[in-house]
């Protein structure tokens, strides 16, 4: 089956390359799939990246947000089935073929979710920032298991389902794919974890790098559950200690010894305060912030 990759993409060449690089090589057939590169209204030089690789084609989408890009490759795929990616995103060199076996072994499988492997910057001295990053985030099987859906950072599904369930909500800053994740499961279709369906992705490392996440995921909650929530709730929710939170994450055996235990515990509380005050200035008429 021709299987169409779409890999949005804002200023971020240089991880682009390394990303179409292994899309370059990868065990599934050359003849048999696409890599479809949205530019995002960059005002980096994405099309001479696209160009040195033969498996890869560039379009553009100027309404900016990573879902309004993924629909523009969606309008142009030729494959029946489509896989996603992101641009920082590293994947392993048989990740077609896996995400595809997954896919097609199962009978009306709406969508497979592959693993994301993320890595620090220094493998044996992660920040406090690239710890919480790689506890709180991407965890695929969670995600089919009790959220029903899969991250766009490695996912698979058929064209046909696009054309039973629709699109990606455009309108979303973030939280696009559990949006449209949960219309998947909602018309019967199967959702399945490919644990050796892999690509790798960068820890967030820095606090200006984990505060644009906060940020779009923040606005990605108030765009999707503000007619249903009560903000005050939520906002006091977000600065009241997460006691209980914090007591089943603490035992993550990633976590060695109190000192990671506390970097963690202070990024947590951060990333708490900052979603609060996020909904709060969104609530009193703050525009959306392009990360």
């Amino acid at each position: 089956m021709l299987v169409s990759v779409i890999i949005p993409v804002y200023n971020d060449p240089e991880a682009l390359r390394t990303c179409l690089e292994c899309l370059e090589n990868q065990t599934y057939p050359k003849e048999s799939y696409e890599a479809i590169v949205v530019d995002n209204a960059s005002q980096s030089d994405i099309a001479s990246v696209v160009n040195e690789f033969s498996q890869a084609l560039i379009t553009y989408e100027k309404k900016p947000g990573s879902y309004a890009a993924r629909n523009k490759g969606i309008s142009i795929a030729k494959g029946e089935i489509i896989a996603f990616t992101d641009a920082d995103c590293i994947p392993a060199a048989d990740w077609i073929e896996k995400g595809v076996e997954k896919l097609m072994e199962i009978d009306n499988c709406g969508l497979v979710a592959g693993k994301v492997e993320f890595f620090s910057k220094q493998p044996d001295r992660p920040t406090a920032i690239e710890f919480y990053d790689m506890i709180m985030f991407m965890d695929q099987k969670r995600y089919i298991k009790r959220d029903k859906f899969g991250a766009t950072a490695n996912m698979f599904t058929f064209a046909s389902v696009f054309a039973q369930v629709g699109l990606f909500n455009e309108k979303l800053k973030s939280g696009g794919d559990g949006e449209w994740g949960k219309r998947v499961f909602a018309c019967g279709y199967k959702q399945i974890y490919a644990s050796d369906a892999r690509v790798k992705h960068p820890a967030r490392h820095s606090l200006s790098q984990l505060h644009k996440k906060v940020v779009r995921v923040a606005g990605g909650h108030y765009d999707r559950d503000r007619a249903n929530m009560n903000l005050g709730q939520e906002i006091l929710k977000r600065l009241r200690p997460p006691v209980q939170f914090l007591r089943w994450r603490l035992s993550d055996e990633r976590l060695q010894g109190n000192k990671q235990k506390l970097m963690f515990v202070c990024v947590t509380i951060f990333v708490n305060y900052l979603t609060a005050w996020e909904m709060l200035r969104l609530e009193m008429g703050g525009g959306a912030k392009r990360s």
